[in-house]
């Protein structure tokens, strides 16, 4: 294939074809002198007192310095580009990108337990096989193009293989998200529903830690799964549609695009959903498009996986049968039986939450419905406007615009007749749900990942465009669009790198903000720290309930960064206990059962641990005390905590 003799070609660093000069004795001595420097600063660094996470930046800075001088210059003058400002700027993001991988690998293998100055020997390697490579393919092409021009398919490749490495790299190290910690919680209490979603993110977690423990890579391995799965279908159902260098296009939309870069990395019934939705979508269009009758069979079971992940992908149902309706050659499958039992088979594959809420008063489904539908009145239309140019980024908010408009080029998308269809099945599955939200959101509050799977069959028409438009003279937006999409793609890959590093080893002059539900660093210190607390407590005689005072987050948190887990997941709950919503909490802690208990409050605020909602439902308070939430030293933001005795389900008589 053309792309993997493009992959061989980006592993020479003087930009011509895989070929290799011969070196001398003074090249391979220029060549080995950056690392060893690097090396060297590094170990210096760390023993003048500096941290783990400045003393490489300093080291790698200096390094990538006299690569330059030493090496790449010389390169660069040979190819006639020394004065050519784009190469400049496309070797400063390759460096970039490498000191964020490299980064990654360094506070990995430190958190291993090898010895920063033994870790740094890998980093460094990482560090010389990402600049060889992504040197040579700025030497070697002029513009960065997806779709088109020089040696675009190595660029793609090599943008992958990037956010890939990237998540991978840090999934581990990244401290849970208050939403992963909760749904860890779910695989701690196993069941075939749960009120606020159904259970596939948590067997997908249980499976996930009893493989690799519970750990943040256990949590997030199901995550990295479905991502794959996901990429694979939608390059699959792309490359059906409008062949391989479209799918190739796609493949790197669903590595880099937001939504779709962190649903393979953070665990959310999302992550599980987009899969399914990805593998529905395949089958659907092998059924429908491509006339194979076994195919309805694999979409029956995806949408059941759908069901099990998430309510949404039921909308892919009237998507379809709007097509079938408007489509002349799919109309004959609305008499035909094969859809018909793929959807008893989906419905079975469902049972089990259809079973959970018969024997829960239907609680999950009036909690995704008619409670919603009950929420105060809320304008949030502008909310989702601005979701969906996060997760399709402006660029491809324009091309997506222009592709739902109808078939931008229906000549190229092969015979006229058959490239509607094509456009058809693809505008159907996002404008439904788009259309279910948008009526949402006139009167009601919308959460930002809602729209995030529909954009799924938006991907081949935007790699199709991206594709296609390479062989267009463009005017105005489009122009504007086709040449924003790498640059655009390049940047997104940089702020993941640069946010990743900042949460695990952080960045020179940036401090961390108090918004820990939203940045996840400082939860396992809060973790210790209240162990400790509720230990001391323990060996007073009395076993205390640890409550976080909100609705899910700390407790989920101060659970699964217990230095005990499995006594921890017994012995933390929520503030339902004072009367307001816990989720599942409410079920794992029924107040009833926890008469009498000793607690341990831990809160943000000194007004969530006082006052007559508090007071009336405990016999005794001991006094309000003040912890600090850190990180590597560094303050986060300060908790606080005290010890309430004698709890009383029903609030006392004021």
């Amino acid at each position: 294939m053309k792309w993997q003799a493009d992959l061989v070609r980006v592993l020479t660093l003087d930009g011509r074809s895989g070929e290799t000069a011969p070196k001398s004795l003074g090249a391979y001595l220029a060549t080995a002198i950056w690392p060893l420097a690097d090396a060297f600063i590094f170990i210096a660094a760390l023993s003048a007192g500096m941290r783990l996470g400045p003393a490489h930046i300093v080291s790698f800075a200096v390094a990538a310095l006299l690569n330059y001088l030493l090496n790449v210059r010389a390169v660069v003058t040979r190819a006639g580009r020394a004065h050519d400002p784009r190469l400049y700027g496309h070797l400063f993001l390759v460096s970039l990108i490498a000191l964020f991988l490299r980064g990654g690998v360094l506070a990995l293998l430190t958190g291993w337990g090898l010895p920063a100055q033994g870790a740094i020997v890998f980093a460094i390697a990482v560090t010389m096989a990402v600049t060889n490579a992504g040197y040579s393919l700025s030497l070697s092409s002029g513009a960065w193009r997806i779709g088109s021009g020089l040696r675009w398919r190595a660029i793609a490749i090599a943008v992958v293989i990037c956010a890939s490495l990237l998540r991978l790299i840090y999934c581990a190290q990244i401290e849970l998200l208050p939403e992963e910690t909760y749904y860890w919680n779910y695989s701690q209490h196993p069941d075939i529903g749960y009120l606020d979603h159904p259970p596939m993110v948590a067997w997908l977690i249980w499976l996930g830690t009893a493989v690799f423990g519970n750990t943040e890579f256990g949590v997030r391995s199901g995550a990295l799964l479905c991502g794959a799965i996901a990429s694979l279908f939608t390059y699959r159902l792309t490359r059906n549609l409008f062949g391989e260098p479209s799918a190739l296009v796609a493949l790197v939309l669903m590595q880099v695009l937001p939504y779709f870069f962190f649903a393979g990395i953070l665990m959310t019934p999302d992550v599980p959903l987009t899969a399914a939705w990805a593998a529905s979508l395949y089958y659907l269009e092998r059924a429908l498009i491509g006339g194979r009758s076994a195919a309805w069979w694999g979409a029956g079971v995806c949408l059941g996986l759908g069901l099990l992940s998430k309510y949404t992908i039921g909308m892919l149902v009237p998507a379809m049968l709007i097509f079938m309706v408007l489509d002349s050659q799919s109309r004959r499958w609305l008499s035909h039986w094969v859809p018909y039992a793929a959807a008893a088979l989906a419905l079975a594959i469902f049972s089990p939450v259809i079973i959970w809420n018969a024997s829960n008063h239907w609680a999950s489904f009036a909690f995704q419905t008619s409670r919603r539908l009950a929420e105060a009145s809320k304008f949030s239309l502008h909310k989702l406007i601005a979701s969906v140019l996060v997760f399709l980024t402006p660029p491809g908010l324009l091309t997506v615009t222009a592709a739902l408009r109808g078939s931008p080029d229906r000549a190229a998308a092969g015979v006229a007749a058959e490239g509607l269809r094509r456009w058809r099945f693809l505008q159907l599955p996002v404008l439904v749900p788009l259309v279910v939200f948008v009526a949402f959101s006139i009167r009601h509050d919308v959460k930002l990942d809602w729209t995030g799977t529909l954009w799924i069959a938006a991907v081949p028409a935007l790699a199709f465009g991206l594709v296609s438009s390479g062989e267009q003279a463009l005017k105005g937006a489009a122009a504007w669009a086709r040449a924003a999409w790498a640059p655009t793609l390049v940047t997104l890959l940089l702020i993941y790198g640069a946010f990743f590093h900042y949460l695990v080893l952080g960045l020179p002059g940036v401090g961390y903000g108090k918004q820990v539900e939203l940045v996840p660093v400082g939860w396992r210190d809060l973790g210790k720290q209240v162990a400790a607390v509720r230990d001391e407590i323990r060996r007073s005689g009395s076993e205390p309930l640890v409550v976080g005072m909100d609705r899910y987050m700390i407790a989920s948190e101060l659970a699964f960064y217990a230095p005990d887990q499995a006594r921890s997941v017994s012995q933390t709950t929520s503030e339902h206990l004072f009367g307001n919503n816990g989720l599942m909490y409410e079920r794992w802690f029924p107040p009833a059962l926890q008469q009498g208990r000793t607690l341990l409050l831990v809160g943000w605020n000194p007004e969530d641990l006082t006052g007559a909602r508090v007071e009336s439902r405990v016999t005794r308070l001991d006094a309000l005390r003040e912890g600090a939430m850190t990180r590597d030293g560094r303050l986060i933001r300060r908790y606080y905590y005290r010890v309430a005795y004698g709890y009383k389900n029903v609030p006392a008589a004021e």
